[in-house]
């Protein structure tokens, strides 16, 4: 059966199928010995030899889906020049290859998903009200009912459009507790948020994924996702 190359690719857990694509586009995928950079380019994953930087593309594994906990110092990469601690460094007695939904930054904490299902990957990763992801940051000073609604409302972050979010008090006090959810994820938007207004972030946490929450993770602890909710995931609307 003909497929895209990128979906066979996510399909193998290689990547999410956005990140094949630039695998593509970049020269370091082959089918039958030849280079393609052809987006679209159709493949039958069970009759060619397909391979992503010169090692063939294993099809049929079986799906992993986990949810981490993720602690702070810990980072959303597959490598480290630095070799500072992974999130998948946290993963044990796992044979297959995984590689996290989307990240959080090193000094942030909080649910993540890590799959080797690349589709499953780019619909809950990619932005939109769909999958809308929730956080708690502490934030140095108390921001004014304005700068909230600014922030709120949507702004430009270095040229950069960000859309409107959902900010909510959780815990006043002179360094308070605000609730923030976003339909977008810019990298580091939340602290470039507070930032402008001169209320730095102090705490950064991810505390909810679309409909899934789980507070009774430990940070740096992880658990496979139900049959479930591994549904309810795959029909979200993209």
């Amino acid at each position: 059966m003909m497929q895209r190359l990128q979906k066979v690719i996510a399909q193998a857990g290689i990547c999410s199928r956005r990140k094949a694509e630039g695998l593509i586009l970049s020269g370091r995928v082959s089918v039958n010995g030849s280079i393609i950079t052809q987006l679209g380019t159709k493949v039958d994953p069970s009759q060619d030899h397909i391979r992503v930087d010169g090692k063939r593309l294993r099809i049929g594994r079986s799906k992993v889906y986990l949810l981490l906990n993720k602690p702070k110092g810990v980072l959303c990469t597959l490598s480290d020049p630095q070799a500072r601690p992974k999130v998948t460094d946290l993963i044990k007695g796992l044979s297959q290859k995984i590689f996290p939904v989307g990240r959080l930054d090193y000094q942030s904490e909080g649910l993540l998903l890590l799959t080797n299902d690349g589709d499953f990957a780019n619909t809950v990763a990619s932005a939109g009200p769909h999958c809308p992801k929730t956080y708690v940051a502490k934030v140095r000073g108390n921001p004014t009912k304005d700068e909230l609604k600014k922030l709120s409302q949507g702004m430009f972050l270095n040229g950069t459009p960000i859309a409107s979010c959902r900010i909510e008090c959780l815990k006043e006090g002179d360094n308070p507790w605000f609730s923030v959810t976003l339909t977008e994820g810019k990298n580091n938007q939340i602290r470039k948020m507070f930032e402008r207004i001169s209320h730095p972030v102090l705490k950064l946490k991810r505390v909810q994924i679309g409909f899934l929450r789980d507070p009774h993770l430990k940070p740096g602890e992880y658990r496979h996702l139900t049959f479930r909710e591994i549904a309810r995931f795959k029909q979200l609307e993209r």
